[in-house]
């Protein structure tokens, strides 16, 4: 399968898309006490998120993205009064995990504090971490155990934010869990199941991330090379080569009867495999890592995607599980191998195709062939929604235009370009 053909929106009518985007988004916002602003997962849902994925967390960052972009100090005031709601949830979260909880909550404050002086957000973020540093059991804090949900997210996000000692806290349990397979290790993703995951959101690669950042930034050559052992479990179920890179969502398949065997996107397809292969390009100055990201890039623009061939096939716009992850992939492609631009537009394009538009602004339905009705509801957050669409089109606007590759927010678990 060869890749599609280049379909191309002027960048004019991208960048008054991601507006509309940035329309409907705001108009989904609710009052909170205080003057304070937050999101619902979607605009039917009665109860308020504040995680990073799917809620008001996730959608600070495209907010600040704005900003940086147009120059609109609304942006900021909106930002702003995300934060106060985010301040006022610290103390009522039960999950400490980077994506679902406390930590990805303490990223999104820190990052209005350092951009926008908000000191209030700054001193939340520092009592977020601590309350996730007494929440520690000693091994994990609660089931899942990635990067999504458990230790591995929750180290990251710690280093982020300049906490190195919560960072180390979090990963040295893998040095004790690892579990010895044929080619390298590998750990379960959550208690009492025999799948193995292998991938960025919730499996190996996910985890030896962690582990190869926080094992840099500390000097700890233990953590480093479990992180590679980890990665090798992983390069050894390559079914994708020579020229590809596609390993399988997980050994023996998890819940076959909803979970699709082979992705493309971030989460559990190569589209997030070569983000962790660009991170140990960047610490180990190994070509072979290099290599390995040029062949997950092999397989995605040969997969057919954004086509949906089949049900089930590709039927996500968003950020985490669908084609606004693949352009984070191919935005940095352009800056860091001069790729051509004709992929990407094609991915615009389809975005611009499927998005809702009226008078609210832009939105877009993901779909799920299994249930009735198939078109989901639109979302308002990072993982599935707007705010990690309108990101990723404001990013490739700039480029187009000759502008900062940079995020505003620098995703934990995506490594900044290297010019």
């Amino acid at each position: 399968m060869t890749a599609p053909e280049a379909t191309v929106v002027a960048v004019d009518e991208v960048e008054g898309l991601a507006v509309e985007g940035l329309r409907w988004l705001t108009g989904a916002a609710r009052e909170t006490a205080g003057g304070g602003l937050a999101w619902a997962t979607r605009p039917s849902d009665d109860k308020l998120n504040p995680m990073l994925y799917s809620g008001t967390a996730g959608i600070v960052p495209v907010l600040l993205e704005a900003w940086r972009h147009f120059g609109d100090d609304a942006h900021a005031d909106t930002a702003l009064r995300a934060a106060r709601s985010l301040v006022d949830s610290v103390d009522g979260l039960d999950d400490d995990s980077l994506y679902f909880g406390r930590t990805g909550v303490a990223l999104a404050l820190r990052s209005v504090h350092e951009e926008l002086g908000d000191t209030a957000a700054g001193a939340a973020a520092d009592r977020a971490l601590e309350l996730v540093r007494s929440r520690f059991d000693g091994a994990r804090w609660g089931e899942l155990y990635e990067l999504m949900g458990g230790n591995a997210g929750i180290g990251l996000g710690a280093l982020v934010a300049g906490d190195t000692e919560l960072a180390v806290l979090a990963v040295e349990p893998y040095l004790r869990t690892a579990e010895q397979t044929p080619a390298g290790v590998h750990w379960p993703h959550r208690t009492g199941v025999e799948a193995r995951l292998h991938h960025i959101s919730h499996g190996t690669l996910g985890i030896a991330l962690a582990l190869a950042r926080i094992g840099r930034a500390t000097g700890r050559a233990d953590l480093a090379e479990l992180a590679l052992a980890g990665v090798a479990d992983v390069v050894a179920r390559d079914e994708g080569g020579p020229e590809g890179f596609l390993v399988l969502h997980s050994t023996p398949q998890f819940r076959p009867d909803v979970v699709q065997p082979i992705s493309y996107g971030w989460c559990h397809g190569p589209a997030g495999d070569a983000q962790v292969f660009r991170l140990l390009r960047d610490i180990t100055a190994d070509p072979a890592w290099s290599a390995l990201a040029e062949r997950c890039w092999h397989t995605v623009t040969h997969s057919g995607l954004p086509e949906r061939l089949r049900p089930g096939f590709w039927d996500n716009n968003g950020r985490c599980c669908g084609t606004a992850g693949v352009l984070a992939l191919a935005c940095d492609r352009l800056v860091e191998q001069q790729d051509p631009y004709d992929f990407a537009h094609v991915l615009v394009a389809d975005l611009a195709a499927r998005a809702i538009r009226d008078t609210d602004g832009a939105r877009w339905s993901n779909f799920e062939y299994r249930p009735v009705p198939r078109d989901l509801e639109p979302g308002t957050g990072w993982g599935m929604g707007n705010a990690g669409i309108v990101r990723e089109l404001l990013r490739f606007v700039r480029l187009c235009r000759g502008g900062d590759p940079r995020y505003a927010f620098a995703w934990p678990d995506q490594p900044p370009v290297r010019a």
